[in-house]
């Protein structure tokens, strides 16, 4: 098998583009929603809504439709179901709102990808809804730059394995780059992989859940894009040389 790294995986939402800060405004709408209703101060509100959505993934998965339908049960539990249709269907247009928020590239995000494809297959591995993920990738105008797109359900190791047996690469000549530590360097460190953590200014507990303690030396962690180029070049090195 050829030494070293010969395939980059990318995230795409806030690796990519700006997502989460639009998840977060949204759950600042749901709390001034569930405010009419309840006392903020004790801090339940948010804890509800995230022990819901939590649990909810394993059956709506991931995505604005997934948040939705946990922000209409939550609302309803917390209020002990004297939320009005009213305010319901005001959830529902938030939903729609994020549905439809342009997609805004990360400053730099494009030079980057384009000197990283000028070495190695690139390929986007991004998870959540289906149909928002690929009018999100679309409207990117970064489709061309990819060998390959897949959305998943779910980015673990075992669907890490999959898609790299389908690439024909073996974990120890693919690399990933992504701002969660959960989805995008856990998993591909675990499996032997190789990992550039760039986080984003802000990021869902849900992915921040995790703790990394094998394979720290087959990653690194970078504050923006223009540094991804190089820090890929500084790991393919290494992988050659181990």
């Amino acid at each position: 098998m050829t030494q070293g790294i010969q395939l980059v995986g990318f995230d795409a939402d806030d690796t990519l583009w700006r997502s989460q800060d639009y998840f977060d405004k949204a759950q600042r709408a749901f709390e001034a929603i569930v405010g009419h209703y309840v006392d903020l101060g004790d801090g339940r509100v948010a804890d509800a809504l995230y022990a819901v959505e939590s649990a909810n993934i394993a059956v709506f998965g991931y995505g604005v439709k997934g948040m939705a339908l946990s922000m209409i049960e939550s609302a309803t539990q917390i209020t002990d179901g004297r939320i009005s249709a009213r305010d319901l269907h005001r959830i529902v247009d938030m939903a729609k709102d994020l549905l439809r928020h342009p997609v805004e590239l990360l400053p730099g995000i494009r030079e980057a990808v384009e000197a990283i494809a000028a070495r190695f297959d690139v390929v986007l591995i991004t998870k959540g809804d289906l149909f928002h993920q690929e009018a999100k990738v679309r409207d990117s105008g970064l489709s061309d730059l990819f060998r390959r797109i897949e959305i998943v359900s779910e980015k673990d190791a075992p669907t890490y394995a999959r898609v790299l047996t389908e690439f024909e690469a073996g974990p120890r000549q693919f690399l990933m780059i992504g701002n969660s530590l959960r989805s995008d360097i856990a998993p591909v460190l675990a499996l032997g992989g190789w990992g550039v953590h760039m986080p984003y200014r802000t990021t869902w507990a849900h992915e921040t859940d995790v703790s990394i303690t094998t394979g720290l030396e087959r990653m690194c962690e970078v504050a923006s894009p223009d540094a991804l180029p190089a820090a890929v070049l500084d790991l393919a090195t290494r992988a050659i040389a181990l």
